[in-house]
């Protein structure tokens, strides 16, 4: 069974950072892991060390104006989308690409929609990285979500955003088994003003992941995500437990 996991949060709280981080844990436990990077600012591929020639939003342009005669729309996208694939070590990498232009797309959405759920199905883990505003979920061109994590720093901005991506992912209108709040690059525990408003917002918190200056200074300079402290390990692994006990109910 597949196990779907999304990250979300606004922009400079670490959340693709954490995607990457997620997506070299993840091939400890399994492989293959697909990463779908549907940020319009793309970077996960940065943080993976993986590049990429083409995007599904190019491919759906390909496929509304230049479908050939002797295919199908369906055809087309699906074999341009493997097309796409950019290949890692254990892992493959999908890029969203930019937003929608003028124009009606409904017709190539369904079909992205179809051959997303269809490839997702060939991997044992999916780690999607989310614009703040979640467009792709609230699309529902993702599937069923296992678990949602909202990635935000200590800071009182980072914790609203997440609370507000929380308020947008419970009225998107797709089921999403699980949602917690990371606290990422902490350095102590978070005040208690904080810890009030996040249960007042019903949500939870999943794990910390620690500050590292390592990442951070990898994180400003573009190179790969590839190592870290046992200490985030531990965070990993506590994090996405989340998905064994999703997976459970």
């Amino acid at each position: 069974m597949t196990r779907i996991i999304a990250v979300a949060g606004k922009g400079g709280v670490g959340k693709t950072t954490i995607s990457a981080m997620l997506v070299h844990y993840l091939l400890k436990i399994d492989k293959p892991v697909l990463a779908v990077d549907a940020d319009p600012n793309s970077n996960l591929n940065a943080a993976l060390g993986v590049e990429y020639e083409e995007t599904i939003a190019d491919v759906r342009e390909k496929v509304k104006k230049q479908t050939p005669d002797n295919f199908s729309k369906s055809e087309f996208f699906g074999l341009k989308l493997e097309e796409a694939i950019s290949e890692g070590s254990g892992f493959d990498l999908l890029v969203m690409g930019r937003p929608e232009g003028p124009g009606c797309y409904c017709a190539v959405n369904n079909i992205l929609r179809e051959y997303l759920a269809g490839i997702s199905r060939k991997y044992k883990f999916v780690v999607i990285d989310n614009e703040a505003g979640m467009e792709h979920l609230s699309r529902r061109t993702a599937a069923e979500i296992d678990l949602l994590l909202l990635v935000s720093d200590a800071t009182m901005v980072g914790i609203n955003s997440a609370i507000n991506a929380f308020n947008t992912a419970k009225s998107a209108g797709i089921k999403i088994k699980n949602i917690k709040l990371v606290i990422n690059k902490s350095k102590n525990a978070l005040e208690e003003e904080k810890l009030k408003l996040i249960e007042k917002a019903g949500l939870k918190i999943g794990g910390y992941i620690g500050f590292q200056e390592e990442i951070q200074k990898n994180s400003e300079s573009g190179n790969p995500v590839k190592n870290y402290s046992s200490e985030t390990e531990n965070g990993l692994e506590a994090i996405l437990e989340l998905v064994k006990t999703s997976e459970e109910r």
